[in-house]
């Protein structure tokens, strides 16, 4: 069926049960950002394969909101359909809940399948539909009722992450959790996010896309674990820890049953964000529920010695990879036809040579020329396209190993190119180098200092349309909370900076039917000098793969900045050389040497 097949017949089935508007989100039922096969509705009902974006369907009209990162693809995939595409964040352009406040008619139903909303969404659609005398009608799966050849649940099996990679057993983990739940006059802890489990129970597995997680829930009590998992996913050696620390095993769906048994001498501790609408419903309304952020959410986002440790030596494995295929792109382009898949398939082999390579963390973004201004552009065999001489090449990838996940980005000038793209480039290097360089006070958080790296573009009058960084999970989600960089204040994702933080700083610049740039590498926070003005915290750099320099233009470089990149490269010089061929060597020590 061709999507407005789908929608036509989505629609029928609205109209049999009785719903004006289906919502239907990207997510599965734990707010995952990627998601496994059998979670992909929002892109079988609409098209558009972006991770991030919601659908609304109405009787006459349907619509998909998504964010910065995908106005461009979404366009090309949209176009056609009969879907309408809202860009987020754009003037002019609605919410979803203004879109609902302002479309919904008296006693109309807004519908959606609640374990794919959130909470704090579910929420808010309630109170829509109040507003307006209508409904919602929240169990109900209509894409599945539709979608014939819909995948299976994975039955991907699990494994557990020793301590040597965790830094710290499941026990610790539990009983810092407790104590955070006893402080907040809690007694009982619902747990629905993937990687706040995987963290708390050194689980890990391969459910969902790139993320190596296993679908999962828990209830977290003072002495127990009950959670809810398919448990032919798990092996001896978890089944051994589970039983050591009192984790009970139950079947996967049985959470909606067992919440049920919740009542009013229940003190629930229940994150609205990470919990879903369905399971909160389930609830009775005698249970006291504190509404707080689940607290692993800040404890994993702290890295402990041995995490940091490990995600070091991961970056260096993957600085290896990297450098390796930047210097084969250098050398084969124009010679061997080289397309954006290949070059993709090129540089997970050089990854999958590096001992303890898992999978790639994400969905890799390979783009030649005009297919660089799509911030997360996919190559696809519609798509590929022959990489040349003469334009950039941008590659935003990254790898999962047993010490750890990486995300970087290089882009590459292939041949000689003009002095607009080397303008640009520049520009973006410069803005990379003012924010890794940053020295700040404790308390500071990412929105502060997101000006730092935006100032070089700003002053041209450039922009780019997406955040600069965000955080970075152990082995779990690549784009982890609850810090990041960003210019605009979004509730949840701008807690203060601390040490043992892993961020991104990752800024670009689009032009359309041209080109795009990004450079990307990863920061841990550590602490600089304390004295009486406070603690003044820095960044170490954690990304080891040289910049481009034939992309460069010297002049526009400040003597700062000229003194941090040559200390910079001297170190990937450094940490890498030993691992490459003679050949390859004496090439990164030319491309390294100081300018």
């Amino acid at each position: 069926m061709e999507v407005s097949e789908r929608i036509a017949a989505l629609r029928k089935l609205m109209e049999q049960n009785g719903i004006d508007y289906y919502v239907v989100p990207t997510a599965d039922y734990h707010q995952s950002e990627y998601v496994g096969e059998h979670f992909k509705a929002r892109e079988w009902i609409t098209g558009f394969t972006g991770s991030a974006g919601t659908a609304i369907i109405a009787m006459n009209e349907a619509g998909l909101w998504t964010d910065g990162r995908y106005f461009i693809a979404a366009a090309q995939q949209l176009e056609g359909s009969g879907v309408d595409l809202f860009k987020m964040g754009e003037p002019g352009v609605p919410t979803i809940v203004e879109f609902l406040n302002d479309k919904v008619q008296k006693g109309q139903t807004i519908g959606y399948d609640g374990r794919t909303v959130s909470m704090g969404d579910g929420l808010v659609y309630e109170d829509i539909a109040k507003s307006h005398e209508g409904a919602i009608k929240y169990d109900v799966d209509l894409i599945d009722e539709l979608w014939t050849d819909r995948p299976e649940l994975s039955k991907e099996p699990a494994f557990h992450l020793e301590s040597k990679y965790s830094g710290e057993d499941t026990a610790s983990k539990l009983k810092r959790l407790r104590e955070k739940m006893s402080n907040l006059n809690t007694d009982t802890h619902v747990l629905t996010s993937l990687d706040d489990i995987c963290w708390l129970l050194n689980i890990r597995g391969n459910d969902i896309d790139f993320f190596p997680m296993v679908l999962t829930y828990a209830v977290v009590t003072m002495d127990q674990v009950e959670l809810f998992i398919d448990e032919t996913k798990l092996n001896d050696e978890i089944n051994a820890d589970f039983e050591k620390n009192n984790v009970n095993i139950h079947p996967y769906n049985d959470v909606y049953e067992f919440v049920k048994s919740f009542d009013a001498s229940t003190s629930l501790l229940a994150d609205p964000v990470r919990m879903n609408y369905a399971l909160i419903k389930n609830i009775s309304e005698k249970t006291a529920i504190t509404k707080e952020v689940n607290p692993t959410v800040i404890f994993k986002a702290v890295k402990n010695e041995t995490e940091i440790k490990n995600m070091k030596q991961a970056q260096i494995k993957d600085g290896v990879a990297h450098t390796k295929y930047m210097y084969w792109l250098k050398h084969e382009v124009g010679k061997t036809k080289i397309t954006e898949l290949s070059a993709t398939d090129k540089l997970v082999a050089l990854r999958k040579e590096q001992e303890g390579y898992i999978r790639q963390s994400f969905a890799p973004i390979t783009a030649y020329g005009e297919h660089g201004a799509i911030v997360h552009y996919s190559a696809s065999e519609e798509t590929d396209i022959e990489v040349k001489k003469g334009s950039f090449l941008l590659s935003d990838t990254g790898a999962g190993f047993y010490e750890g996940s990486t995300d970087i980005t290089r882009t590459f000038a292939l041949g000689e190119v003009s002095d607009e793209l080397k303008r640009h480039y520049t520009i973006t290097l410069r803005s990379n180098i003012q924010l890794d360089k940053a020295v700040f006070l404790q308390g500071v958080n990412g929105t502060n200092l997101d000006v730092l790296a935006r100032m070089p573009f700003w002053r041209e009058n450039l922009n780019y349309n997406h955040g600069t960084g965000h955080g970075v999970g152990y082995l779990l989600n690549i784009h982890e909370g609850p810090s990041g960089f960003r210019w605009q204040y979004r509730p949840g994702e701008s807690h203060e900076l601390v040490e043992g933080m892993v961020l991104t700083n990752e800024p670009g610049v689009y032009i359309q039917d041209s080109h795009g740039v990004r450079l990307e590498n990863e920061l841990l926070v550590i602490k600089d000098v304390k004295n009486e003005y406070g603690q003044f915290l820095k960044f170490e750099t954690m990304s080891y793969v040289p910049f481009d320099i034939d992309a460069i233009n010297v002049d526009m470089l400040l003597e700062e900045e000229k003194e941090w990149l040559n200390d910079y490269h001297a170190l990937v010089n450094k940490l890498i050389a030993p691992h490459l061929t003679t050949e390859e060597q004496a090439w990164l020590k030319e491309i390294t040497k100081p300018i």
